[in-house]
């Protein structure tokens, strides 16, 4: 049971039922990540059809530098973002709360973009606690998504979308996005990752775009890096299909891929 964690990291991606892209460090994936964003933009542009992307909260610097120095318009580029934390009453958290996506995005990401490239501010979406069904609506208006880009949690959530053993892959690739509470595991890895350890502090409740949404993309590239995801991508690209470990889900799209740093490739154990 479980022999994929023991595949090494020379043997990573052979006979994977996902494929993994395999690179040097952190910013290997990053900027891979960036070129396959202003590729996508660029092509689109040329072609005068529209860009939509799902974004996570991420490394975003190289894109930026990018659109900047190539002055790659975003006017017909939607970014909608996988998520936000709630506060307990439901409600965004603050903008100005150091966990809020909305506020990365702003300070990482609008901000720094020249605004003769930026998009409007109506094509920069965050899913409504209030209004869980617009961006489907979004979505469906647009005529899709070009790619959904992200991570994987822990437990294999992707956004916000936490295991469910309780329902087959099928239920759990229907879901749409809604407002769910935060497993405890999900909470301790972020607290530890984003607020020093300060898991009584972290935010309980969230709003998460949908795996629905999430595998509707016509591509799907997640990135990972850290020292846990050396088993995540394993099970990821060799477990079985199962709402206990939603990225595994990802085996059954067309055109997905996890792309790993040399950390994240390493022989769990």
């Amino acid at each position: 049971m479980y022999e994929y964690f023991h595949i090494s990291a020379a043997d990573l991606g052979k006979d994977a039922k996902v494929p993994v892209l395999k690179l040097g460090d952190s910013g290997e994936v990053f900027y891979e990540i960036a070129m396959e964003m202003v590729n996508t933009i660029k092509a689109n542009n040329a072609a005068g059809k529209h860009t939509v992307f799902i974004c996570p909260v991420g490394q975003y610097p190289i894109f930026v530098r990018l659109v900047n120095r190539d002055r790659i318009s975003l006017k017909n580029c939607w970014f909608i973002n996988m998520d936000e934390y709630l506060t307990d009453e439901g409600e965004w958290v603050e903008k100005s709360h150091p966990l809020s996506f909305r506020g990365f995005m702003d300070r990482t990401v609008y901000t720094k973009i020249d605004p003769e490239l930026l998009m409007p501010e109506g094509q920069r979406i965050f899913p409504d606690p209030h209004d869980p069904e617009h961006i489907q609506r979004v979505i469906e208006e647009l005529g899709g998504v070009d790619v959904a880009f992200g991570g994987i949690g822990i437990n294999g959530h992707l956004a916000f979308n936490e295991p469910q053993d309780e329902l087959t892959p099928e239920e759990f690739a229907a879901l749409p996005t809604r407002v769910l509470t935060i497993s405890r595991e999900t909470r301790t890895t972020n607290a530890i990752g984003d607020y020093n350890g300060a898991i009584d502090a972290m935010p309980r409740k969230c709003v998460t775009i949908g795996m629905k949404q999430i595998l509707s993309a016509k591509k799907i590239r997640l990135g990972v890096f850290r020292d846990w995801h050396r088993a995540v991508v394993r099970q990821t690209a060799y477990g079985e299909v199962s709402a206990h470990f939603p990225a595994t889900l990802i085996q059954r799209h067309p055109d997905a891929m996890v792309i790993a740093n040399a950390n994240a490739s390493q022989q769990p154990f």
